[in-house]
């Protein structure tokens, strides 16, 4: 436990040889507002969402991560707005923040739409130092007690959209700001780099009642490799789905979800680890439910968002 907890910190706040990352939803399809603030706005209905995420299960301080979002339209739907909590607990530390974003939704033609998006918030980092195990007994770096830093964030996005298909392109952490804890000695600092994230998918109609939809999820953080994942979702009558993601050097994921009375959302994801961690973990857990809220008139033709 000591070593993970070591190893958990080193990542975190090495001295500028890692960076602090946001955390991964294997579900990010089902909830894209998370990763992309132009999404706000883009349905005719208000969704709050409340996701929880246990990374790694059987390692010892492992990520725990849990978010609550809400976006929708004005009623006019050329506007969105939204804003999430979310806390993401590794170890010894602990993020928490609070985002809040504006959209702008142009009209290209009868089905094709273009939103922009605006996001800005606040993110507060703690370290328990009580928790830390180091090789040297004696390093002044490190206090027995709590430090925390809060620093703000900022970010972009855009979200192309139609019926059948969408391609989105979102940009947060673009301030890259520095995280330093300790007054003292070498003082350990992370950086909050740049995030850029490319998501695309098409749903093919293939029968009356059920829909097929290849999903694309693309990440780069500098000086990380860029990461590909690739999922198939399947629909019965807009009201069950499976699907099956592929994460390259990482995970294959399977998940299922339910569409209740035109309203409630249900879904549950597992992570099969491919990397050396399934020697120790059992892989990842993630569990996703939502409520929408419609006008009235609008509930009444409402079908289940297919990204």
């Amino acid at each position: 436990m000591k070593k993970i907890l070591l190893i958990s910190f080193l990542i975190f706040f090495g001295n500028h040889l890692f960076s602090q990352q946001l955390p991964h939803f294997s579900q990010y399809f089902l909830n894209d507002y998370l990763i992309n603030p132009a999404v706000a706005g883009s349905r005719d209905y208000f969704e709050g969402t409340s996701t929880h995420r246990y990374q790694w299960e059987g390692v010892t301080d492992a990520p725990r991560t849990y978010t609550l979002s809400v976006n929708g339209p004005t009623k006019n739907r050329k506007m969105g707005f939204g804003g999430y909590l979310f806390t993401d607990h590794v170890g010894p530390t602990r993020r928490t923040g609070i985002n809040l974003s504006y959209a702008y939704h142009i009209k290209i033609n009868d089905g094709l739409k273009l939103g922009l998006g605006l996001s800005a918030g606040l993110l507060q980092f703690m370290v328990d130092g009580s928790k830390i195990t180091l090789r040297d007994q004696d390093d002044d770096i490190i206090t027995g007690g709590v430090q925390s830093e809060l620093k703000p964030d900022a970010g972009f996005g855009l979200y192309l959209y139609h019926k059948k298909f969408y391609f989105g392109f979102s940009a947060p952490q673009l301030l890259n700001s520095k995280v330093n804890f300790f007054e003292e000695g070498q003082s350990p600092t992370g950086t909050l780099p740049a995030h850029f994230f490319v998501t695309a998918g098409y749903k093919f109609q293939v029968s009356e009642d059920f829909t097929i939809e290849p999903i694309i999820f693309a990440k780069y953080i500098d000086p990380v490799p860029l990461q590909l994942e690739g999922t198939i979702k399947a629909t019965y009558k807009n009201k069950f789905w499976l699907s099956g993601t592929f994460r390259d050097k990482d995970a294959i994921t399977a998940s299922v979800g339910f569409f209740l009375n035109n309203s409630f959302t249900v879904a549950y994801a597992h992570d099969f680890t491919t990397t050396n961690l399934k020697n120790y973990s059992n892989g990842s857990h993630e569990v996703m439910i939502g409520a929408r809220f419609y006008q009235r008139k609008a509930k009444a033709k409402a079908a289940p968002k297919m990204e």
